[in-house]
């Protein structure tokens, strides 16, 4: 399973010069390898592109993609990785978007198709990432 972090959605999504073609690429290939899933964050991170729920699911629809749930596991681990960060000072006081995406991931042995590595690269770096 590969996880579709919501920066990839939003450059197709948005048509983005500089990242669709990537993106794009990126998300065709993910997507030949067998499942690709977004979490309850991402849903919600994309959310703020569509009038209604339905344009959006009308949108993920044809790419089949699984919206999978957080294990409590996975939420653990995420709370677990987020203390980590505020130890080396991390500025952000509620747990990140990041921390639950790199979290699932984690816990389920999930690969995140994403273009921003920053926070998975440090506070997961068991999960194997596909990033420029």
């Amino acid at each position: 399973m590969i996880l579709v972090d919501s920066n990839v959605w939003i450059d197709i999504m948005e048509r983005d010069p500089a990242w669709l073609e990537w993106s794009m690429g990126q998300l065709k290939a993910a997507r030949s390898q067998g499942a690709i899933a977004i979490n309850p964050v991402i849903y919600a991170e994309i959310a703020a592109t569509f009038d209604s729920r339905e344009q959006l699911d009308g949108f993920l629809r044809p790419v089949k993609v699984k919206n999978m749930a957080f294990s409590e596991n996975a939420a653990f681990t995420a709370g677990q990785a987020f203390w980590a960060y505020r130890r080396n000072k991390g500025s952000k006081g509620g747990v990140l978007p990041d921390f639950f995406i790199g979290a699932q991931a984690q816990t389920e042995d999930w690969k995140i198709l994403t273009r921003d590595a920053g926070r998975y690269t440090t506070y997961f770096p068991s999960v194997k990432l596909i990033c420029p």
